[in-house]
């Protein structure tokens, strides 16, 4: 086969389709041991070694070669797991998808003590790549080893470990308009080890997946245009994939019985956005989209979105929830950026985070965002950030009590329907601030950050007693995973507990809630 195609094993697991387990392979093989991850590894399914579903990203680079001249036998997407069988004397390019190869992302470093310990995305990465490099040892084989996607980055920041692994190209960027000639400069030894590229596809340059997609993902826009400073996508101009092309990619994945559509976007409230200024919603194009896809399957959720604009137009979440059928025990996830509680910060890393609001209502914002969420039945796992420049310990603080805050009130306000979830991430140089320092967790703690991380997964501990089991219901796996998630987060809870008071610091001293109120939402 000319060119093999496939991912690292941390990207083919379902996870037991189990909501949010597809971070477990950021944990620490340290701390979770292997025969429990082998227990909730569950890979896609395979035929002959091929995958009948993969993750998008591959999806895509298949479909630009084929679309590029390359023939249909020329091109296969494999299991990683069964790779060898593709590879012979003619294969020239084994091409590896990848999100956090050296376990440098965000999550990774808050769970590895920021790069202590090995994460299992590492673990499962470097073992795929020496087994390609041994095996072509072994066999006296030519081809190139080819890696790319959302964490090609790692790989040239840490180049004495690609040296090593003998990885021969490193792809970054937005590869479908030119990954044919790259290949085939690959294929004639004419192009750098790091390859970089800088100019966007246009969105007719796209090319629509021609083979199932992992959990039915399609991409409904590339880019975002909210400009966060911290955020490599948001810095690339927003193309908006037109309704007809994004049906047909769910008709793909419909060929194999997949009934659920997960799309894809920065920000689905940005999708088909015409207010440039301040991000106004187009209520129409989203509800439009949602009603053409929930044509056509039984379930479809967006994969991001932002707090602001779902209070701008909670439209949007009435009747995306009409459409799926929402329900207390039927909710339609959502990941969000909180980043942070301060009005002054926020203004400073991502000002158009908030629009079409004011900086300075940005905790009001995430509280009644929060509360529009969850009275159409939608739930927000948020993400924070830990180590921003420029931040103060104060910010810090101010995010732990607007977590509390948003506890309380939202519970008080709606009782059962109140769910969501904070996790906090490391700060990462990203976007344009990558001449930054990566936050040191072991360095770096202060009071403000600890109280900020402690009451983030204090409130975590709190959604898997209590929440939970309103997005796993009916899920038998849930009875496998449920006693273990419990127990793993109030270990760390009391793991962080215990840190907090080696430094002297007393995080069950009360916090004064944020006095900021809900306001009532009223959908025509």
């Amino acid at each position: 086969m000319r060119i093999v195609l496939t991912s690292d094993p941390s990207l083919t697991s379902t996870f037991r389709e189990i909501p949010l387990l597809d971070f477990l392979p950021c944990a620490p093989v340290e701390n979770v041991p292997k025969f429990i991850y082998r227990i909730l590894d569950t890979q896609l399914p395979e035929e002959n070694g091929k995958l009948i579903q993969a993750p998008y990203a591959i999806r895509k680079i298949e479909a630009a070669l084929l679309k590029d001249g390359f023939k249909r036998e020329e091109v296969v997407v494999a299991h990683p797991k069964k790779i060898e069988k593709f590879i012979d004397e003619k294969t020239t390019i084994v091409g590896v998808n990848t999100m956090d190869p050296y376990g440098l992302g965000p999550v990774t470093l808050m769970f590895t003590e920021g790069g202590k310990k090995t994460s299992y995305s590492k673990l499962l990465f470097t073992s795929l790549i020496k087994r390609l490099r041994d095996f072509r040892k072994r066999r006296g084989y030519k081809f190139k080893i080819v890696v790319g996607s959302q964490g090609a980055w790692q790989l040239e920041l840490k180049q004495d470990l690609t040296e090593e692994l003998e990885i021969d190209h490193v792809i970054s960027g937005e590869a479908d308009h030119v990954i044919g000639n790259i290949f085939r400069n690959i294929e004639t030894g004419g192009e750098d080890k790091f390859i970089k590229i800088n100019a966007w596809p246009k969105i007719e340059e796209i090319p629509t997946i021609v083979n199932p997609s992992y959990k039915g993902m399609v991409e409904v826009m590339r880019g975002c245009g909210r400009g966060c400073r911290f955020c490599s996508p948001n810095l690339r101009m927003a193309r908006f994939n037109p309704i007809e092309k994004i049906l047909k990619e769910v008709d793909v994945n419909l060929s194999v019985g997949q009934r659920k559509a997960w799309l894809h976007s920065e920000d689905i409230f940005n999708y088909m956005v015409k207010d440039r200024r301040n991000f106004y919603p187009n209520e129409e194009a989203v509800i439009d989209l949602f009603e053409h896809v929930l044509n056509k399957v039984d379930f479809a959720n967006p994969t991001h979105g932002t707090a602001a604009g779902a209070l701008a137009a909670p439209r949007i979440l009435k009747r995306v929830a009409e459409l799926n059928h929402a329900n207390l025990n039927k909710w339609i996830g959502i990941q969000v950026g909180f980043e942070t509680a301060s009005p002054e910060l926020i203004k400073k890393i991502a000002n158009n985070k908030m629009k079409p609001f004011s900086a300075e209502e940005w905790p009001w914002v995430l509280l009644n965002g929060t509360y529009a969420f969850n009275k159409f039945y939608w739930f927000p796992a948020y993400t924070t950030i830990v180590g921003l420049p420029q931040e103060t310990d104060e910010d810090e603080i101010d995010t732990a009590r607007l977590i509390i805050t948003m506890e309380k009130k939202l519970h008080e306000k709606l009782g059962e329907k109140a769910h969501f979830s904070v996790t906090p991430l490391c700060f990462v140089p990203m976007g344009s601030l990558k001449k930054n320092e990566f936050f040191n967790i072991e360095e770096n703690l202060t009071k403000g950050r600890i109280l900020h991380i402690y009451h983030a997964w204090k409130h975590l501990a709190w959604e898997v007693d209590h929440g939970l089991k309103r997005v796993t219901r009916k899920k038998p796996n849930f009875l496998i995973f449920a006693p273990l998630a419990k127990l793993g987060s109030r270990l760390v809870v009391r793991s962080i507990r215990k840190w907090a008071i080696k430094k002297g610091i007393n995080v069950d001293k009360p916090l004064e809630p944020m006095d900021i109120k809900i306001e009532e939402i009223k959908v025509d």
